[in-house]
């Protein structure tokens, strides 16, 4: 049996429904952008050590 007798009483969650759904945003939110960080902070290291190694080779 079911705690909730309709869906709408299942997206309020008794009252808390803003505060439990909003964590769910979030934190899906997080997953979403962090790889997507992750991959810029990744290339721009990546373009940084191209840079340094060209530097360090017109120096020679």
């Amino acid at each position: 049996m079911s705690q909730w007798q309709s869906f709408s009483d299942f997206i309020a969650m008794d009252g808390y429904g803003l505060y439990i759904w909003g964590a769910y945003g979030v934190t899906l939110l997080c997953m979403l952008v962090e790889p997507l960080m992750a991959t810029h902070r990744r290339r721009q290291a990546w373009r940084h050590a191209q840079l340094a190694s060209r530097s360090e080779q017109e120096d020679t």
